[in-house]
């Protein structure tokens, strides 16, 4: 990669470009991280060959500290080295829909859109929100965000498929437990993909007016734009941009994410049936619950893992749920 960046036409592609560049710089520091282990791990048992000769209270304590410090490090790493998927290192395109459950439901929708954006707040990954639709008395009907950093999607890839909550409903005037059901939508961000083609004859699009908040004339302008492909039938509908041009583009982009998405799950299912090791890949396929009444637990139904801090959960760190997913798929 560093030869290819002193190419002379490296420049000429500026958009391709910088994508090398923070690729190379990303492979730079975790290169770097790891020969500075290998030197602070060569340190630490020099002096751990010292205390072998001269038992010292201080000089144990600072060996014992330097190897946490290193078994930290390493596991973070060793972490990393699972992010190897074709689409890991991929920003992602996230979308939210309310399932059964009525006005619950579409709380509950709104309650996993704030919890995967704090989870990316946490990241620091740079979203941006591409439709949103307000549920008619509460919460979300669907809504659709970009997180636009390098590996976003190896580490939200697992939040895909139907999450369940359990609790009191806010919505029930005699305080009944409800049950409610939201999807959620994972695929890795691929830009404008060449790698997909997609006819004029296959496409159908519509325009309407953008709903909810906006700029001016948001609402008083055809600016939405809905973009159906009648192959697949996937439906893509894009309204936040400040033009119809800029909604058809950011659309067309998402559409030809979700084919390359599809086309890459079905090489997958069919490499699967070859070895003989079907597995469901539906989205409808309930992937974790989240408890609030009468105890309190979020549990992975796919890796078994649990905890019962569901608030905290709720609140965004989904680091234990990833790093535990990435694991798992790894086995698979």
């Amino acid at each position: 990669m560093e030869s290819e960046t002193q190419s002379e036409n490296f420049w000429q592609n500026p958009e391709k470009a910088q994508k090398v560049n923070q690729r190379l710089n990303q492979l730079r520091n975790e290169v770097g991280i790891w020969e500075s282990l290998k030197l602070d791990t060569v340190s630490t048992l020099d002096l751990a060959r010292e205390l072998e000769k001269e038992k010292d209270e201080e000089l144990e304590q600072e060996v014992e500290r330097k190897s946490e410090e290193l078994a930290s490090i390493f596991s973070k790493q060793e972490f990393l080295v699972f992010f190897n998927g074709k689409f890991d290192q991929k920003g992602a395109i996230v979308s939210i829909s309310a399932g059964a459950g009525g006005t619950d439901a579409q709380d509950w929708a709104e309650m996993l859109e704030r919890m995967l954006l704090r989870f990316c707040e946490k990241k620091d990954f740079k979203t941006r929100v591409i439709d949103r639709q307000r549920g008619s008395e509460a919460g979300i009907k669907s809504a659709t965000f970009e997180a636009l950093s390098q590996g976003a999607y190896g580490w939200l890839k697992s939040e895909a498929g139907v999450h369940r909550l359990v609790r009191i409903s806010p919505y029930d005037a005699e305080k009944m437990r409800h049950t409610s059901f939201a999807l959620v939508d994972i695929i890795p961000d691929l830009g404008d993909s060449d790698d997909v083609e997609i006819r004029d004859e296959d496409i159908r699009v519509d325009v309407f007016r953008a709903s909810g908040h906006g700029g001016q004339s948001v609402n008083t302008t055809d600016s939405a734009v809905r973009i159906v492909h009648d192959p697949s039938g996937i439906v893509v509908t894009c309204q936040n941009e400040r033009s119809q041009q800029q909604n058809k583009a950011t659309a067309m982009k998402i559409l030809k994410s979700r084919l390359a998405k599809k086309q890459s799950d079905d090489r997958d299912a069919a490499e699967r049936r070859i070895r003989g090791t079907v597995k469901s890949a539906e989205w409808g396929s309930q992937i974790r619950s989240y408890v609030l009444h009468p105890y309190k637990l979020a549990k992975d139904h796919r890796t078994g893992l649990e905890t019962s801090n569901v608030d905290a959960v709720l609140r965004g760190e989904l680091d234990n749920f990833a790093e535990a997913y990435v694991k798992w798929l790894a086995k698979q």
